[in-house]
């Protein structure tokens, strides 16, 4: 059988950064921005010593990625990454899966689709699956921000923008602190679960614990918030549990006083390894002078995304809420 594109970029990307790897044992995540630097430049990085510069300039002629389809491109960095977090990476800097970047980026282009510009922001973008996911469905002209704190992962996220020729303003920074950035029109996050260990900087959240470690996951709601315009929507993937957990009557006060619930949709068990894991999408529109709620939210349990035939049916009546909406 030929190989996909996609398999053809995975197993170059891959076999590239194994040579790095072992010339110098770092670890593969490390590797793969190297690799990705010199796929996106066409060159060998400079410093890099003789034997490893020459092997890896005559990898560099075995793909010409200028006859990929942007959207190859992005599936075979994923499945790269994905490799090299397979057994290092914390639960909370998993990468969005596939199908729920998608979905997210559906609706994205449902409530924006009435804006000729729009400015998206991602506080917590990882390695920038989601953020370019979402871009690449949007049909307007935008202009892209993102944040975050690991160094590893922000390398990673930035080289995947280019490669990808998205257009992305990163910030390098806890995306608890405040930002240099006006308010945005579109928030989009896969909220990190846990606690926040910072308390100091915690005091500054409305959504602050009234006593030990605040979620990190509210605080990031009430930040998103803070960046958002008035009338402007922000997405988030979920956990489960939101609305059930201590503090969440908290949360739920916060939402009702600042925002609208546009929607929640609730992901198929099937997607994710445990029950503990599972997630949803909440859909929130902030508040503004011109802004209602709408007459009944759009609630969904998504069928297994296998199912097409269910999926199908889903989207058309996705589709047919959002146009009354």
């Amino acid at each position: 059988m030929e190989k996909t594109n996609v398999e053809l970029l995975y197993e170059w990307l891959d076999k590239a950064t194994d040579v790095i790897q072992q010339h110098h044992e770092e670890p593969y995540l490390d590797s793969l921005i190297f690799t990705m630097e010199a796929l996106f430049h066409q060159s060998v990085p400079e410093g890099m010593d003789d034997i490893l510069a020459h092997k890896l300039q005559s990898t560099l002629k075995d793909i010409e990625i200028s006859t990929f389809k942007i959207e190859e491109i992005r599936k075979g960095i994923q499945l790269t990454i994905l490799k090299g977090m397979k057994d290092t990476t914390q639960q909370q800097h998993l990468m969005t899966p596939e199908t729920v970047a998608l979905l997210v980026g559906y609706l994205a282009e449902k409530v924006t689709s009435d804006k000729e510009q729009l400015r998206l922001f991602d506080p917590v973008s990882g390695t920038a699956n989601l953020i370019t996911t979402v871009l690449s469905q949007l049909k307007q002209q935008v202009e892209a921000f993102a944040g975050e704190v690991d160094p590893t992962l922000i390398q990673l996220a930035a080289i995947n923008a280019n490669l990808q020729q998205k257009e992305i303003e990163f910030f390098h920074q806890d995306s608890l602190g405040p930002f240099l950035l006006d308010p945005v029109d579109l928030v989009v996050a896969d909220l990190p679960v846990g606690y926040y260990p910072d308390d100091i900087r915690a005091n500054d959240f409305e959504l602050k614990a009234d006593e030990g470690h605040s979620y990190a996951h509210h605080l990031f709601i009430e930040q998103s918030m803070n960046y958002t315009n008035a009338g402007g929507y922000l997405i988030f993937v979920i956990p489960d549990f939101l609305f059930d957990s201590e503090q969440s009557d908290k949360l739920h006060s916060f939402i009702q006083e600042y925002a609208h619930i546009v929607g929640v949709i609730r992901l198929p068990e099937s997607a994710f390894k445990s029950e503990k894991n599972i997630k949803s999408i909440l859909i929130l529109q902030k508040k503004g002078p011109d802004t209602n709620a709408p007459k009944q939210p759009l609630l969904v349990k998504m069928p297994s995304f296998n199912n097409t035939n269910a999926m199908g049916d889903i989207l058309e009546q996705m589709n047919t809420w959002f146009s009354t909406y």
